[in-house]
């Protein structure tokens, strides 16, 4: 095929391609469209699959994004038989349950739903409303789940979360510093400076021990079932990443990656990039017994000493045999025995009928500290809440606090 650039309603089609993606929240820019227009006169325009594959090595960039593009891609480059199939579809739907949206769709239907302002509503005249009892905006953001929002509430819920703050409770190391009112005489100190004096004593030192926050670990999940929500926590953790120090951020699907270096970046668009490039397995299967056993064997020692608090993000949805679950159970009880709190946050929880039917869930809840829901702002803060005070005393693996 010619090399010359597609001109014509193919250009036109394209460059509104383009206005839907970049309306959607995909960062698209004159250089994606010129590569997306360059790499159309590569392939036969023909094949359907080539156009796809070809507009999206060019115009995606995260992995987090791949299922938004194929939706909209669907949507804009229409199949021509579909008009054709129309009936029968319709037919075969009658009596059944409305089909659930693909992760992305609200922002989608907004973005071809266009800009313009909704119609001024008709003039009423004014009275006096009670408003001791409605619901803000702010409130009603919080309590909405990250998987409803669309890309408006999910801007705004960023904006809320980098806003968050997670002051751990302080913990006593085995350091001493000097303190004139401590607690602990200083004998050694004391000694040195009346040394300094011919040996005579005129003061008596004293130190008091060095408290600092704990380490904070979180493990986060990133298969297929849980892309969305990390979408939303990578910003959280990006926040806190910025605002304490010994902040270690590890992801996890098939495979381990380590991303606590590229979440140091204060920019978190330059820090999600770099992360994206680090992160192959974004929106795949999930092997939690296996990675949890990695993260014990290479990365335990270093990052879990000084009583760590560990976030485990994960749905707990781990698909294996008897082995696999054994595994499973292992390392959860490794890394429970290696920190000072083992808190579970599984969006699943969000769901007031929640049951742990999934062997997975059913291994892993008895050996966690805590049991916490992650799917909403809300429950973001009463995380915050919760550690920045003392570790609650409880049976181990109890849903505790949050919103569902």
């Amino acid at each position: 095929m010619s090399g010359a650039p597609p001109a014509g309603a193919l250009a036109a089609n394209l460059l509104g391609f383009g206005r839907l993606l970049r309306r959607a929240g995909l960062p698209i820019g004159p250089a994606e469209m010129l590569a997306g227009a360059e790499a159309l006169t590569r392939i036969d325009l023909a094949d359907r699959r080539q156009a796809q594959a070809a507009l999206r090595a060019t115009l995606v960039h995260r992995h987090e994004h791949q299922h938004l593009f194929d939706h909209a891609f669907r949507l804009w480059w229409r199949d021509p038989e579909a008009g054709r199939h129309a009936a029968a579809m319709d037919a075969l739907s009658q009596g059944q349950p409305p089909p659930k949206p693909p992760p992305g769709g609200r922002r989608l239907a907004e973005a071809l739903g266009g800009q313009a302002p909704p119609p001024l509503p008709p003039q009423k005249p004014e009275r006096e409303v009670d408003a001791s009892l409605t619901v803000s905006a702010s409130e009603a953001l919080a309590k909405m789940d990250f998987e409803a929002m669309g890309a408006a509430e999910l801007a705004a819920a960023r904006q809320e979360i980098r806003r968050l703050a997670l002051p751990l409770d302080k913990r006593p190391t085995r350091r001493f510093r000097p303190d004139p009112a401590g607690p602990r005489a200083d004998l050694r100190a004391t000694l040195r400076h009346a040394m300094r004096q011919g040996g005579e004593v005129s003061a008596l030192h004293r130190s008091r021990r060095v408290e600092r926050p704990p380490p904070l670990v979180a493990i986060c999940d990133i298969s297929g079932s849980m892309a969305r929500y990390a979408q939303v926590l990578l910003h959280f953790l990006h926040a806190v990443t910025n605002d304490r120090d010994r902040v270690s951020t590890f992801l996890f699907g098939t495979r381990l990656t380590n991303i606590t270096r590229p979440l140091r970046h204060r920019d978190a668009e330059v820090a999600f990039e770099m992360v994206s490039h680090l992160v192959p397995d974004w929106s795949g299967g999930t092997r939690i017994g296996e990675a949890l056993d990695l993260f014990n064997r290479q990365w335990g020692r270093r990052v879990l000493g000084q009583g760590a608090v560990v976030l485990l993000i994960t749905d707990g949805l781990e698909r294996g045999d008897a082995a696999d679950l054994a595994r499973l159970a292992a390392a959860t009880e490794r890394l429970r025995h290696s920190c000072r709190r083992l808190i579970w946050l599984n969006p699943l929880l969000r769901y007031s009928g929640f049951q742990p039917r999934s062997q997975g869930i059913r291994t892993m809840l008895p050996l966690v500290h805590e049991h916490r829901p992650v799917h909403n702002i809300e429950s973001l803060r009463a995380l915050v809440r919760t550690l920045s005070g003392p570790a609650p005393r409880q049976p181990m693996g109890q849903p505790v606090g949050g919103s569902r």
